[in-house]
This record gives structure tokens, sequence and C-alpha cells, in this order.
């Protein structure tokens, strides 16, 4: 695209790209109706002001202005501490080995949560859930006689709660289900919403992750410690060099 030039202001050429440079600096549902031509021209008009404005600005001598000295010092020092504090920090390095050697030595902090898949029974009292029990032992199906006599919504499904990890159910139940045996109806569980059957279909063992899917994680907390490390020693180190009183 040629960069037409859409204005000159006492010399000054405002360009297509200058729009669109500014485009990029406002929040991205402003910027749909900005690059429409009715938006193109408003912002157009804007830029032309403020370079009307700066043009007075400079003629007027505001450069020689108190306030206008004071903000270019303000201005002056954020840039120079965060240009320094960039360059300490970029001398923060991790490698590819680095990470390796950190996933091996903290394989235990990359397991995948252990897993149980269970179906219940829910009912008022410890008898109903043992007769309920006798019933599956005799040949009723587990899933039928959740739809018959659970009070859980889940009875819907048989009785399928699907998978869930630790912290997900209450303690008591969550016990049950990650010791009890898979594919047995355990012995009634009570927990504060009543008597539980529990059958577990599956359990999913700890498994660490692998290295690939941890490596982008384990090199930017590597790279987060070096560089407070640089960082620290570097503010010590200037300490020693500068007088610091704290009152």
């Amino acid at each position: 695209m040629d960069n037409k030039v859409l204005a000159i202001v006492n010399g000054k050429e405002i360009t297509e790209n200058d729009i669109q440079q500014s485009i990029l600096r406002f929040p991205a549902d402003k910027q749909q109706y900005l690059s429409t031509e009715q938006g193109k021209k408003q912002l157009l008009e804007q830029i032309v002001s403020f370079e009307l404005v700066y043009n007075d600005a400079k003629d007027s001598q505001l450069e020689n202005d108190d306030e206008y000295k004071y903000q270019m010092e303000l201005m002056k020092k954020e840039i120079l501490t965060q240009l320094a504090i960039k360059r300490i920090l970029d001398e923060a390095k991790v490698s590819e080995e680095d990470a390796q050697k950190y996933y091996e030595a903290n394989k235990d902090a990359f397991k995948e949560q252990e897993q149980v898949k269970a179906k219940h029974i829910l009912v008022d009292t410890e008898e109903k859930a043992l007769e309920i029990k006798k019933e599956i032992e005799a040949g009723k199906s587990f899933e039928d006689s959740a739809k018959e006599y659970s009070s859980c919504p889940s009875n819907a499904q048989g009785g399928d709660l699907g998978s869930f990890s630790r912290g997900q159910m209450v303690p008591e139940f969550e016990d049950a289900a990650f010791s009890q045996e898979i594919g047995v109806v355990g012995n009634a569980v009570k927990t504060q919403f009543g008597y539980h059957l529990i059958k577990v279909e599956s359990r999913t063992e700890q498994e660490p992750k692998g290295y690939e899917e941890v490596k982008e994680m384990i090199i930017n907390r590597l790279m987060q410690e070096r560089q407070n490390m640089k960082y620290t020693e570097y503010t010590e180190n200037l300490k020693k060099k500068y007088s610091v009183e704290i009152k």
C-alpha cells in the first residue's frame, strides 16, 4: 500500500502510515471504527489538531516552562530506570539443559492429578442402602437401581458422576472412591447428604506430564527466578555504591 500523504501541517507530512500506527494504539473495539473512512477522517482531524498545538507550543517557548522541564525530568528518570533494569534482566539466561535438569529433579511436581470415574446411589438411611446393595448382588444392575432409588440428580444417568479428582467431593465420599476396589459396590458411605453406594468404574493413577508438555512453564519459571536474583543482586550492590537512608 502506498504511503499516501493525507495532510501537511507547517511542512510536516501526515501519511497513511501515520494513521495506521495511530489506530493500533487504540483498544481493539475502537480500532474497527477508526479503520472505516469516517473513522480515519476523524482521526486525521485529531492528528492535525495535535500537530497544530505542538507547533504553537514550540513557538510559544513552552520548552522553557518549569512544568515542561519537570515533566521531562520525570520521563527521563522513568526511561533510564526501565532501560537499566531491562539490561540487567536480559543477562538472565535459561538453557534447554537447565530446563531438562529441573524437570528430572522435580518430576513429582508435574504429576497429573489422580482421577476416579464412579457411579453412586444416594438414599436417606443405611438400611435402605443395604437393601439396595443386596438387590444388586442378586443380579439387579447398578444403573437400574440408581434410576429407581437414588435421590441424586445423577440418577437419570444411572448414577454416573463422570470423572473427578481429589478435592471435588466431600471427604468421606472421596476417601471411599479413591480406595475402593474397581467394579465392586462398596459398603454404604455416610456423608452430609445421606448414604451412598459407590461403584468405581476406573481409576487413573498419578503420572508425571511429559517434558515437552511442561518445558515452556519450566523455562518461564526459571527465567523469572533468575531475573529476580539478578535484580536483587544489582540493587544490593548499588546500596554499597550510593548512600541510602530509610527513615
